[in-house]
């Protein structure tokens, strides 16, 4: 099996890559110039048809995808020898190179407008032929304009045997390329993140064994995880922390969910990994929560209230200490070894299965025996819903939402109205217990900010979010009652006779 994986380095990475141990045998490579041009109408016709048109120095146009395609099992290095199973993208996998057109040549997507230039790109690369293990190497490093946007950037593309490329991928600073340059361009033209080639819960619904479906959701998740990350800093707001938190519990979840099929060391070693990452997501996003909900409610109520505003101040300053932990975690060695051991397990499936016909049994049948499991768990935990405790309830909504992240990842498996209405049963459920939580957390959050003079909250302001959380949670209880009672009139949509 042969990879071709693109890694996105730190310019700091790359401005010293060719000393990095991994590639001391090498020798630098000569470089040579080389510059593009992004040509696009005024409102992005090329861009919305999927497509970017590059215009080279030299005059040569290439006109290439800015999706993933259906169709991976085409795509060198997309999946084990062997094997063919569409929507599996390994992250870091390049896209294709596109079609090579005559000079002025105007694409038919682009229809009659008028196209400009809306980015550009100035670098260097340089190319190192395969290595004693096979491994050949390009870099690619320079920078991308937009009128007055710039950014600099780095790739570095792996290409041979799997096992050399790993390795090598591995041993590097590098990341799996969550965009390639074509993205980063268009997105710095638009003034836009670069769109996520994949989000939301993998669709299993073209796997038919259990390696394909493991391989599958481990390859989307992670490319979830790659794209967010980048995002999650605190200026640009809390969505790239929800959706990197999300990521990771769905996939601890899958692969939890497949342990009576395929488990072993790495798959365990990976979980660790996401354990440990979800811990810092989860302090990051409660300080969001809390910000975003009781805290912004009150400011609306109280108006310029000092002491509401020192307690404001409180909060910000530890939100902002949870970001620049994440911030440390996301750029440090724990998120680059759990990277790409995802990438080796969904590219080689060298994970284990445990001894037993449950390991061999078909993957529907191993979907609905879970499924059905924990959905019996989650009614027994609510059959007296309406006398919970806090902490009780706390514990249905973590039982929901096992259901939903299983339910989400196996619903593929049998398409159609019930699974959909199934679905949106357990996510309202899991909603409305979570707005419940959320009450609950920001009165530990808010009792964390006493302190002494001058560095915590006000007591009064810190008794008055208490009381305040306490009497919103308490009104968050009809709305979850009323969820319940729909979700219980939600057939099991695995149940196929």
């Amino acid at each position: 099996m042969t990879l071709c994986l693109d890694l996105t380095l730190p310019p700091e990475a790359a401005a010293k890559l060719w000393r990095h141990s991994a590639l001391a045998a090498r020798g630098r490579p000569r470089a040579t110039a080389e510059a593009w041009d992004w040509l696009d109408s005024a409102g992005g016709t090329l861009a919305k048809a999927g497509l970017a048109l590059r215009s080279g120095a030299r005059g040569g146009r290439r006109l290439c995808p800015l999706r993933v395609p259906e169709d991976e099992a085409a795509r060198p290095g997309a999946t084990p020898s062997g094997t063919s199973m569409a929507g599996l993208s390994l992250p870091g996998t390049p896209l294709p190179e596109g079609t090579v057109l005559p000079a002025d040549a105007v694409p038919a997507e682009a229809g009659e407008a008028a196209l400009l230039p809306v980015a550009h790109y100035a670098g260097r690369v340089a190319q190192s032929p395969p290595d004693s293990a096979g491994a050949a190497l390009r870099w690619r490093t320079g920078t991308l304009r937009a009128g007055e946007r710039q950014q600099a950037v780095a790739f570095l593309t792996l290409e041979g045997p799997a096992e050399a490329v790993l390795a090598l991928a591995t041993a590097l600073p590098g990341l799996p390329a969550a965009a390639g340059l074509d993205e980063l361009a268009l997105a710095l033209a638009r003034g836009t993140p670069p769109r996520p080639r994949r989000k939301g819960a993998p669709d299993l619904g073209g796997a038919t064994t259990p390696d394909d479906a493991l391989a599958l959701a481990i390859a989307h998740l992670t490319n979830v995880l790659l794209a967010q990350a980048p995002l999650a800093r605190p200026e640009a707001g809390p969505e790239a922390v929800h959706q990197l938190r999300v990521a990771a519990r769905r996939l601890r979840s899958c692969l939890k969910a497949f342990r009576p099929m395929r488990d072993g060391p790495a798959l365990r070693a990976l979980d660790a990994g996401l354990r440990d990452l979800a811990r810092g997501l989860g302090e990051a996003r409660e300080w969001d929560v809390f910000l975003g909900g009781l805290g912004a409610e009150l400011a609306t109520v109280l108006g310029p209230d000092r002491r509401w505003a020192q307690l404001l101040r409180a909060a910000g300053q530890r939100r902002l200490e949870a970001y620049a932990r994440l911030r440390a975690t996301l750029e440090g060695p724990a998120f680059h070894t759990l990277a790409w051991q995802a990438v080796r397990l969904a590219a080689t499936r060298d994970w284990g299965a445990p001894d037993g016909a449950a390991a061999e049994a078909p993957l529907r049948a191993q979907a609905a025996g879970l499924l059905a499991r924990r959905r019996r768990k989650l009614l027994k935990g609510g059959r007296e819903i309406e006398s919970l405790d806090d902490h009780a309830l706390h514990e249905l909504r973590l039982e929901a939402k096992r259901l939903r992240y299983v339910a989400e990842l196996f619903a593929p498996l049998w398409p159609g109205k019930p699974a959909r209405r199934f679905l949106r049963r357990i996510g309202a459920l899991q909603e409305a217990l979570g707005l419940s939580n959320d009450t609950v957390a920001a009165r530990a959050l808010v009792a964390s900010l006493q302190g002494g003079k001058g560095t915590g909250a006000p007591g009064w302001a810190i008794g008055l979010a208490e009381g305040w959380a306490l009497s919103a949670g308490r009104d968050t209880r009809p709305a979850a009652l009323r969820a319940w009672r729909r979700f219980l009139r939600a057939e099991p949509f695995w149940d196929d006779g």
